[in-house]
C-alpha cells in the first residue's frame, strides 16, 4: 500500500478530546500498518519528560486505538550517541511521527545539524504522516519565536531561524500556533503570547516573501500533497497573515495547497478544491474548564427542575470527560478545577437525596384538593365547626389553609 504524504500542523489540543477525531482520521488514512513515533525531544528537559510521554502514549492507546513508540531523543546535541541513533531509526521507521508541547528553542537547538530534518521531509516527498503541534509546530517554517525567551524572560522580542520543513513542499511561512489565544485575560497573549503589538514588530522582520501562518487552539490544518489541498480541523480558524491584511480559512474548508504557497497572489473568490476526505467529527468543548462549566450548568438546572436523572448523567459525564482530558499536557488548572466541581456536585447530590428532589406541593397537592373540596362542602352546608377542625388540623402539620377574597389558599410552612 502506498503511504499517504501528509503533513498536519495543530495549533494546540494535540492530546485533547478535541483532535482525536483527526488523529483517527490520519492514521486510517495509513492503513492496518501503522507505526507511530513520539518525537519527545520539546520537552526532553523538563524534569517530567518522562510522565508527559507516557501521557502521550495512553492518549493514542487509549483513544485513537495506536500504538506510539517514544524516540527517546530528548537529548540529540551531545547525547549518547547509541540512544540517538536508536532514536532517529525509529523515527526512520515510522509512518507517522507526533511531536508536541515544550520549549521551541530546545528543539531547535537539539534538531539542527541532525539528520532529523531530512527524515522529515522524506515522509513527505516519499509517503509518511507527519503531525506537529504547538512547540513542535513553530519549528516548521522559515522563522520561529523564542516564545519563552520572549514572554517569560522579557527578552526582546526576535525570530530565530526555523527547521525550514515548509519550504520544502513550497510554503514561504513562520508558524505561530496558539494564535488565537486568550489566557491572558485583561492582556493580549494572542499570536502564541506575543499579542499584536510585539507580532506587529516582529512580522516588520521577516522577510517579504515571507508570511505568518497562524493556527488557532484546537485547531489544524491537514496538508495532502497527494491531493496538493489543505482542509482546516479542529474548532477554530486557519489565519494567512500577510503585510496587506490577514485571510481567515474556517474549519471544514478544504481548498488548493497553492493558496498556502503563494497567499498573495491567489484569489480569496478561488473556490475550494473537491476532495474526498473522511467526517471529522467536532467536539463541543474546547478546554476542560469550558466542559466542565457547561455540565456544571446542566446539573444545576436538573437539581432545579427536580430531575435526578438529568443531574446524575451530568455527573457522569464530567467523570469521563475529566478521564478523556486526562493525558492533555497543557490544561494547566483546568484538571483540578473539574475534580473539585465533581465533588462538589457529587455533595449536592447527597444533599438532594436526603431531602428529596420533588416539590413537596407536587406530593401533597392532590391530597390537599380532595381535602379542600371537602371543606368547601361543610362550609357551604354552614357546618363552620366541621370547617375549622379541617383548618386546624391541617394546620397541625404544617399546612396553612387561607380564605382569601380570591378563594381559598394553602401554603407548606417550613
Amino acid at each position: 500500500m502506498t503511504l499517504p504524504r501528509i503533513l498536519t500542523i495543530m495549533g494546540s489540543g494535540e492530546t485533547a478530546p478535541t483532535m482525536v477525531p483527526t488523529h483517527r482520521m490520519l492514521t486510517s488514512r495509513i492503513g492496518a500498518s501503522v507505526r507511530a513515533a513520539l518525537l519527545d525531544t520539546p520537552y526532553g528537559f523538563q524534569e517530567n519528560a518522562p510522565e508527559l510521554a507516557a501521557k502521550a502514549v495512553e492518549y493514542f492507546k487509549t483513544s485513537v486505538n495506536v500504538t506510539l513508540d517514544v524516540a527517546g531523543l530528548t537529548q540529540v546535541l551531545d547525547g549518547d550517541a547509541l540512544a540517538v541513533e536508536r532514536g532517529l531509526n525509529t523515527v526512520k521507521d515510522a509512518n507517522y511521527v507526533f511531536a508536541g508541547p515544550g520549549s521551541p528553542t530546545y528543539a531547535l537547538r537539539q534538531w539542527a545539524g541532525s539528520s532529523l530534518p531530512d527524515l522529515l521531509v522524506g515522509k513527505l516527498r516519499q509517503g509518511g504522516v507527519v503531525t506537529f503541534a504547538s512547540a513542535a509546530a513553530l519549528t516548521l517554517g522559515r522563522k520561529t519565536l523564542p516564545i519563552y525567551e520572549i514572554y517569560k524572560a522579557g527578552e526582546p522580542p526576535r525570530w530565530l531561524d526555523g527547521l525550514d520543513i515548509l519550504s520544502a513542499i513550497g510554503i514561504p511561512a513562520a508558524v505561530i500556533p496558539h494564535y488565537n489565544n486568550a489566557e491572558g485575560g485583561h492582556h493580549d497573549t494572542r499570536f502564541c503570547y506575543m499579542g499584536e503589538r510585539r507580532l506587529s514588530m516582529l512580522e516588520q522582520e521577516l522577510a517579504d516573501d515571507t508570511y505568518i501562518l497562524g493556527i488557532d487552539e484546537h485547531t489544524g490544518v491537514v496538508i495532502d500533497l497527494d491531493s496538493d489541498s489543505a482542509t482546516v480541523v479542529g474548532k477554530g480558524v486557519v489565519t494567512l497573515r500577510l503585510r496587506s491584511g490577514s485571510t481567515e480559512i474556517p474549519t471544514g474548508e478544504s481548498f488548493p495547497l497553492d493558496r498556502l504557497r503563494n497567499p498573495s497572489s491567489v484569489s480569496s473568490s478561488t473556490k475550494p478544491v473537491v476532495v474526498v476526505k473522511e467526517e471529522v467529527q467536532t467536539v463541543a468543548d474546547s478546554t476542560l474548564r469550558q466542559a466542565t462549566e457547561r455540565l456544571t450548568g446542566l446539573f444545576d438546572e436538573a437539581l432545579r427542575r427536580g430531575d435526578a436523572d438529568g443531574a446524575a448523567r451530568a455527573v457522569l459525564e464530567l467523570e469521563e470527560t475529566i478521564t478523556q482530558w486526562s493525558a492533555d499536557t497543557l490544561q494547566g488548572t483546568d484538571g483540578e478545577f473539574a475534580r473539585s466541581t465533581l465533588r462538589s456536585m457529587i455533595t449536592k447530590l447527597a444533599g438532594a437525596a436526603s431531602s428529596g428532589l420533588a416539590d413537596p406541593r407536587d406530593v401533597v397537592g392532590p391530597y390537599m384538593n380532595v381535602l379542600l373540596s371537602l371543606r368547601a362542602q361543610v362550609r357551604a352546608d354552614k357546618r363552620f365547626d366541621l370547617s375549622d377542625v379541617i383548618r386546624d388540623q391541617l394546620a397541625a402539620i404544617g399546612v396553612e389553609v387561607r380564605d382569601t377574597p380570591s378563594g381559598v389558599e394553602w401554603v407548606l410552612r417550613d
